[in-house]
């Protein structure tokens, strides 16, 4: 995902967020760590919540009007700045993908962010041109907080298909990546995630122009690509069927699921986990 330049101050919800924490917190006559004993998280968690330092979860949002008998003002809150540090382009696309009943993704360059691990997601999206060390923070919060939809009662069936090129790209450290790929293989033993892997000897395939993913709702399949500076969803459903039959046929050249999470993890071992 492309990100803005991430600077400090730049998301003004998340903010608002801490300020009212602070607020509340002091009113009630309570230190960070007092709160956080009450809330149950660390008092060093609840000043990074109120410096804006880092995104609060949806978890810690309930956690906190619970401790300060705010009645659902942080777990609103929340839903504001869950999704301020996304790129305004990027938002429709959190809110399609944050009601899926199915997600379909293909990938031939990193790791799907649905299955990312925290570090594994600093690392790429510290790359990102003018992106301030705040703004990586708030963007790989952002990103582990859309990791959530997995987490519901009734989660999305995930079904992602990469290329043997990702288990190959090293983004970061070799602990980092062996992490990763662990990560990547214990997601796909859960029964609603499916990882499938492109070998290097399947060839060139027309999939290997660009990511892409079909997100199917309750109502509507839809598509969504990506370049460098902006993201598209995609509705006409001529289109979203050519998208469709692209995902099927690449995955047509995927090994089967177990071969592929052997294939992972195997590659995982070779990283190491020094």
């Amino acid at each position: 995902m492309a990100v803005g330049n991430g600077k400090h101050g730049e998301f003004p919800v998340v903010s608002l967020f801490g300020a009212e924490l602070a607020s509340a917190r002091t009113a009630a006559g309570l230190s960070q760590e007092a709160l956080g004993e009450r809330a149950h998280y660390s008092g060093s968690l609840i000043g990074l919540l109120e410096t804006g330092r880092r995104i609060p979860s949806a978890d810690v949002a309930r956690a906190l009007d619970r401790a300060l008998a705010t009645h659902g003002t942080f777990e609103r809150l929340q839903e504001f700045a869950r999704a301020a540090p996304l790129p305004s382009w990027f938002r429709p696309y959190a809110e399609i993908e944050a009601t899926a009943t199915q997600i379909r993704s293909w990938q031939p360059a990193f790791v799907d962010g649905l299955l990312q691990t925290e570090d594994y997601a600093r690392a790429l999206l510290s790359r990102n041109p003018n992106t301030s060390e705040a703004g990586v923070d708030a963007l790989v919060a952002a990103r582990m907080e859309r990791q959530s939809v997995l987490l519901r009662d009734s989660p999305p069936l995930l079904w992602i298909v990469l290329d043997e090129a990702v288990l190959h790209r090293r983004v970061a450290s070799d602990k980092v990546m062996h992490d990763q790929l662990d990560y990547l293989a214990d997601a796909a033993r859960r029964p609603n995630v499916h990882v499938e892997v492109v070998p290097y000897a399947a060839g060139g395939h027309y999939a290997l122009a660009g990511a892409f993913t079909l997100v199917q709702q309750a109502d509507r399949q839809v598509g969504y690509v990506e370049s460098v500076a902006d993201g598209y969803i995609v509705e006409l459903p001529a289109a979203v069927a050519r998208m469709a039959l692209a995902f099927d046929t690449v995955r047509g050249e995927a090994i089967p699921a177990r071969s592929s999470r052997d294939l992972i993890e195997r590659r995982a071992g070779e990283y190491g986990s020094d």
